[in-house]
């Protein structure tokens, strides 16, 4: 064979491995592009993207025309390859062209191309759709056949290929998708983002004012008494009730009393004719389907029972708000003045706190799937009502109780261990558990 004919074959093979290693970074790209960008894209009427989503509607007919490219290249190539060994070495050359076309297809048709395209699937896919949607019409009586006979053995093992329910996502994989945003969305969005989604795994139960910390007006009192509470009341919407608060008549809201109550012409008759019927829900009412009940029944403050019918706490609309946007103002002086940072890195935390509250104040990973309050959380553990200076750790956090009152814990001190935090000394401790 002569040296021209040598050289026109060499400069055929390395043309045919361009090609290998368009077809190798074609299918690579167009299976890592991130579906819901190019839908986005598609619908902001970038060609390109509409032109690969249509690619990808039938991927079998994609990958049906890349495959059957890169097949008839690599074997074309193999060929040409064997022809010009044979030529230069004899019959060693079939070995040693199996050799070097191998290193060769496997490190610049395959590897390098398709490495390429899956940390740039745009940058190849794009331009690429051009050619494939071309040679998809072009080869399309083989791709056709080939596709029919590969779904068919799909559908023999029990595989649907017509099935486009992996574009869906679950709640947990949507939530993954946020985190991993990076600075596609902000932190403030991501947090709301998930705030949104964490509200069907929560209930009213989860973020209610307890009753014990519910401010009302008793309509009881004396009518001075009450004036003095609605002058110096911080809140818009109070719940009214005789005697005690499962005995609710109704709620008021100020802005219908102001005129009367700035006049000192406020009485017993108005202040009940100025209520709406208060408004009852059940404890364990997720957080997504009361957010939706409130928008429906026009009401911003619902009185929380347990199965028994017994009020257990309040909930307002701006409670579930914060669960999506963070707390409020108000909200977050109320939270310092239940947590006291000292100057040896502990906390000291009234034990009333809520401890979704504390972890998101501090960042902890106190245990939340339980009780609701630090003093629920250190009775439960401890199994009983504590003694002062009792020592327990829980989570990973230790905690020395300083004062208990009125069969609770009413203040904490809590450090973090994994802080490695040298423990304040508790050498006087009348004595010590662990839970985890």
């Amino acid at each position: 064979m002569n040296e021209s004919h040598t050289s026109l074959l060499l400069i055929l093979l390395l043309v045919l491995i361009v090609l290998s290693a368009f077809f190798s970074s074609s299918e690579t790209s167009m299976m890592s592009l991130n579906r819901y960008r190019l839908k986005h894209l598609s619908k902001e009427g970038h060609r390109a993207a509409r032109r690969a989503s249509r690619l990808l509607e039938r991927p079998d007919r994609l990958l049906g025309t890349i495959l059957v490219g890169n097949n008839i290249v690599n074997i074309l190539a193999a060929s040409i390859a064997t022809v010009v060994a044979v030529d230069l070495w004899g019959e060693a050359g079939i070995a040693i062209a199996t050799m070097i076309l191998t290193v060769v297809v496997l490190i610049f048709g395959e590897i390098t191309p398709k490495t390429l395209a899956a940390l740039r699937p745009e940058l190849i896919a794009f331009p690429a759709s051009v050619i494939l949607a071309a040679l998809q019409r072009l080869l399309y009586p083989v791709v056709w056949v080939c596709s029919m006979i590969s779904n068919q053995l799909l559908r023999l093992l029990g595989v649907n290929p017509n099935d486009t329910n992996g574009d869906q996502l679950t709640t947990e994989e949507l939530r993954t998708v946020v985190r991993e945003a990076g600075l596609g969305i902000t932190r403030s969005r991501q947090n709301m983002l998930l705030g949104i989604l964490d509200l069907e795994k929560m209930t009213v139960n989860d973020i209610m004012i307890p009753r014990n910390e519910a401010v009302g007006i008793d309509l009881d009192d004396d009518m001075t008494a009450i004036i003095h509470q609605l002058r110096t009341c911080h809140y818009t919407r109070l719940p009214l009730y005789q005697g005690d608060i499962n005995n609710v008549t109704g709620i008021v809201h100020m802005r219908s009393i102001a005129r009367l109550l700035s006049r000192g012409e406020l009485t017993r008759e108005a202040l009940i004719g100025a209520c709406k019927e208060p408004y009852f829900i059940p404890e364990s009412t997720p957080l997504h389907t009361q957010l939706f009940n409130f928008q429906k029944q026009k009401r911003r403050i619902a009185i929380v029972v347990d199965e028994y019918g017994d009020v257990i706490g309040l909930v307002t609309l701006e409670d579930i708000l914060e669960e999506i946007v963070g707390d409020f103002t108000t909200e977050m002086l109320n939270l310092s003045q239940d947590i006291h940072p000292q100057t040896d890195g502990t906390y000291v935390i009234d034990g009333s706190a809520a401890i979704r509250d504390i972890n998101r104040h501090l960042h902890w990973k106190l245990p939340a799937d339980g009780p609701k309050t630090l003093n629920g959380l250190i009775t439960e553990q401890l199994e009983n009502i504590p003694e002062t200076a009792v020592c327990l750790t829980t989570g990973g956090y230790r905690m020395e109780i300083l004062q208990t009152k009125d069969n609770m814990v009413k203040s904490v001190r809590v450090w973090d261990r994994t802080l490695n935090q040298p423990a304040p000394n508790t050498d006087d401790a009348a004595g010590s558990d662990s839970a985890s």
